[in-house]
């Protein structure tokens, strides 16, 4: 097993022991599920980039400002206890590395064109499942999303980050639905979309947290990264400046020198 192989196992092995834990869990409970979830996010985001972990903040921002509005807002869809678990909003973030680590596995690179057609014909085939006679409800909602990831499939530009969504982000949802850990409503708020649960495409409306992490990242990155070098550069003229002015430097705190006058 490779090591992007065992970050994929991690992944989906804490999300089946948090949602078999949460499936009866008390607000207590959830509290430390959420504690722990951030502990492993943010151990795994060690070994990452300064880009990737740039990417997972935006998937967390985006992903929690999407779970308040659509679950405790307008009820699309609603938690066990009433309210979205604290392990949810770092558990986007284990969603984004699994799928990250799915895309970067040696097998699937070797047979990137071989996962990129199977993935398509798994999202056409479920979605189109929604909308039959042998869905427990229609899941119009669903074939929308499963719409979505296509297109992510076809024109992506990390196209097998968005399988990886696939793969976690279905398996979560099947699994998060079954043990009671959330439902989906039958309708979307409007009365007039209805959905599955969960909604055969899902993986498609987590794309675009997915998307919004690859596009916004580098920008986010790089006005980070320029500002930085503005400060390094205002704080090295001050020094220079001190020293024409016949300041030395005495005490050098957290790699910023300061300086009193001589």
């Amino acid at each position: 097993m490779d090591w992007q192989t065992a970050r994929v196992a991690v992944v989906i092995g804490w999300i089946t022991l948090t949602l078999s834990v949460d499936s009866s869990a008390t607000p207590a409970v959830q509290s430390l599920l959420g504690v722990t979830t951030w502990c492993l996010l943010l151990g795994m985001m060690v070994w990452e980039s300064a880009l990737v972990r740039v990417q997972v903040a935006v998937v967390v921002a985006f992903a929690t400002v999407v779970e308040y509005t659509f679950s405790e807002g307008l009820e699309v869809y609603v938690y066990r206890l009433g309210h979205v678990p604290s392990y949810v909003p770092p558990g986007h973030g284990l969603v984004y590395l699994g799928a990250l680590a799915f895309a970067r596995m040696t097998w699937t690179r070797r047979h990137e064109r071989s996962v990129l057609v199977a993935a398509g014909a798994a999202v056409v085939a479920y979605g189109a499942f929604g909308l039959s006679p042998w869905a427990s409800r229609p899941d119009a909602l669903g074939a929308f999303w499963a719409g979505c990831l296509l297109a992510f499939l076809v024109w992506g530009r990390s196209r097998l980050v968005y399988v990886g969504a696939f793969v976690v982000v279905t398996y979560l949802e099947l699994v998060g639905t079954t043990w009671g850990n959330w439902t989906w409503g039958s309708h979307d708020p409007t009365g007039l979309v209805t959905i599955g649960n969960p909604p055969s495409g899902a993986a498609g409306g987590y794309g675009w947290f997915d998307l919004a992490a690859l596009m916004a990242a580098p920008v986010l990155l790089r006005a980070w990264t320029a500002g930085s070098a503005r400060a390094r550069l205002a704080v090295a003229r001050a020094a220079e400046e001190g020293e024409h002015l016949g300041m030395q430097p005495t005490v050098r705190a957290h790699g910023v020198t300061s300086s009193q006058r001589a």
